[in-house]
């Protein structure tokens, strides 16, 4: 890892603490295989239609129950789990994708690197990349990292609040492409209609996106005009999306709310294998795998080459201590899906607690190049490096862990044991010397 790589990640997750940013709470990011391939069969028409592509973006999925979605480059669209879990249809959640997806294309967020220098304190760039590390245990919905923010409210208006004007051209733009992609404006106006009179509440009570997106009368009759004029267009139902929408937020609802909640709304989805998949989430976490396995194992014969199903089977079976079944679910998961970062290091994380840790190594690895935010990654990689008798190694990678979470002494602790371990000059080394360079960066930034 470059020292402009980690500065790269610095300013992006700087950008991220401020966006995320409420006083006194945490926040958490859910990182769920299953989940982010759903929701990016669901933006991959309006990203389309927007020009932006799906290659290298991400739905990443916020834990928290308020309506908020956002934005803080061109490669990452937030949605709070709540916001989710809120909408009725699928042309509900595109609509706010593609209006998301609007303030990436009309260039909405070129004015927010100014604001950055706010940000520059070390509290702020290591919070935040603990909040945008997919800090995932095990791949699953419900085990991710917690992360604390500290930013006030008054910088995370400043950083991150839209003009009107930005909110009309976005609502505009969001429209055509919702139009282009073929699906129904009709979403987009219950969205609005969702945030109708929180302009008159106090700040303390209006839901997030509405302190963010203001919402004025003239714009939602704006709204209400543009989307009228395209009420007679035939737009017949997607399957497609309904089912992906359904098993979002049948699989997310199943990891938060109770096991109790879910086994009496488990089929409301429509779907068999939707219902057996939630059923299956319930039972395990009663810490039932008598009656989780064989659910999982209904929703895998119904979509044999799924590679999700085959995830959350892993994920049942790592948190139920059979490893060496979870290392062969896993296995078919990896084969199914052979480029997903996260499906990789569960694989790896299974693998090493069966004591195949070459192997284990080399597949952590191998989901790090895909996608290396990852503290809980590291921390594996760390222990592999260790069983292997590799102590430099081990502290390269817990030095850039503990960078990743905002503990600069104890990475630059690790950092500085692995440089008097490792060759001078060899590429362990160097990414010791960088992680030691980003330390007294952020010392400066103060």
């Amino acid at each position: 890892m470059s020292l402009s790589h980690i500065l790269r990640i610095l300013t992006a997750s700087a950008l991220l603490a401020m966006l995320l940013a409420l006083p006194a709470r945490a926040q958490t990011i859910l990182r769920d295989p299953d989940i982010e391939h759903a929701l990016k069969q669901l933006a991959a028409p309006v990203l389309h239609a927007a020009g932006l592509g799906t290659a290298g973006m991400r739905i990443l999925v916020i834990d928290d129950g308020s309506l908020n979605a956002f934005v803080i480059d061109r490669n990452h669209i937030f949605l709070n789990s709540g916001l989710i879990q809120r909408m009725e249809t699928p042309d509900m959640l595109q609509s706010v994708i593609a209006h998301e997806a609007a303030h990436i294309a009309n260039g909405h967020l070129t004015r927010r690197p100014i604001n950055l220098r706010n940000a520059r304190t070390a509290a702020g760039i290591g919070s935040a990349l603990a909040a945008i590390a997919a800090v995932a245990a095990g791949g699953g919905a419900e085990a991710a990292g917690a992360v604390a923010l500290g930013a006030q409210t008054t910088a995370q208006r400043l950083f991150f609040v839209h003009t009107r004007a930005e909110e009309n051209a976005a609502d505009q733009s969001g429209l055509r492409y919702l139009v282009e992609a073929g699906i129904s404006t009709e979403g987009a106006l219950k969205v609005l209609d969702l945030f109708r009179g929180q302009e008159l509440l106090i700040s303390a009570r209006q839901d997030p996106y509405a302190r963010t997106h203001p919402l004025s009368q003239d714009r939602y009759r704006t709204m209400q005009r543009l989307s009228q004029a395209h009420v007679g267009r035939e737009t017949p139902k997607d399957t497609a999306a309904w089912y992906w929408f359904m098993r979002a937020k049948g699989k997310l609802s199943a990891f938060q709310r109770s096991p109790k909640w879910t086994l009496n709304r488990a089929g409301e989805s429509g779907y068999a294998d939707i219902k057996a998949m939630r059923e299956a989430v319930a039972w395990h976490r009663r810490a039932n795998l008598n009656r989780a396995l064989p659910l999982i194992d209904q929703a895998i014969a119904a979509n044999p080459n799924d590679p999700y199903y085959y995830e959350l089977k892993g994920q049942i079976l790592m948190e139920s201590r059979q490893f060496d079944a979870a290392v062969t679910a896993y296995r078919s998961a990896a084969q199914l899906a052979p480029r997903n970062a996260l499906i990789q290091g569960s694989y790896g994380r299974a693998m090493l607690a069966t004591g195949q840790t070459q192997d284990a190594l080399q597949m952590l690895e191998k989901s790090r190049a895909s996608d290396g935010r990852d503290p809980r990654l590291l921390r594996d990689m760390a222990t592999a490096y260790a069983k292997l008798g590799n102590t430099g190694m081990a502290s390269v990678v817990t030095a850039e862990r503990y960078a990743m979470v905002n503990r600069m002494e104890d990475a630059a602790i690790h950092a500085k044991r692995a440089s008097g371990l490792l060759p001078q000059g060899s590429a362990g080394y160097r990414r010791a010397q960088d992680i030691l360079s980003a330390v007294k960066r952020a010392a400066r930034n103060k």
